[in-house]
């Protein structure tokens, strides 16, 4: 393992690794802990946080594969789509909708940190050279 890649990387995408690797662990600890406790409440707010700054975090990344638009690529609209699922997660709890919370956080943490992880784990992108395997 070696933080180079990591390293040589623009703020952008240091920045962007670094808040989705907390939400990915800070998602897992929420979601197999106890619900409705202030201790859930309070991490899930972090963690709802967290996915908004790498959503965020992702638009000043260029897109290198499938790019759309300038430097805009299909992997962009995940980031809408992130930040649409938090704001209905958020409504749906504040409004008692507690099955449809669960429903849309758990949408994203499958969808965002799992399915699209597992994209930037492909050798050649910067997790597989950061691992050593690309």
């Amino acid at each position: 393992m070696s933080l180079a890649p990591y390293l040589a990387e623009t703020t952008a995408v240091q920045l962007h690794l670094a808040v989705v690797l907390l939400a990915f662990v800070l998602g897992a600890w929420v979601l197999f802990r106890a619900k409705g406790t202030p201790v859930h409440k309070r991490l899930g707010r972090i963690w709802m946080g967290l996915m908004a700054a790498a959503s965020i975090s992702s638009f000043f990344i260029p897109a290198t594969l499938v790019p759309l638009y300038g430097g805009f690529g299909v992997i962009h609209l995940l980031s809408v789509w992130v930040l649409i699922n938090i704001g209905i997660a958020v409504w749906a709890a504040r409004t008692g909708r507690i099955r449809q919370h669960r429903i849309w956080v758990t949408a994203t943490y499958v969808g965002a940190l799992i399915g699209a992880g597992a994209g930037a784990m492909v050798p050649g992108r910067l997790i597989s050279q950061m691992l050593g395997y690309g």
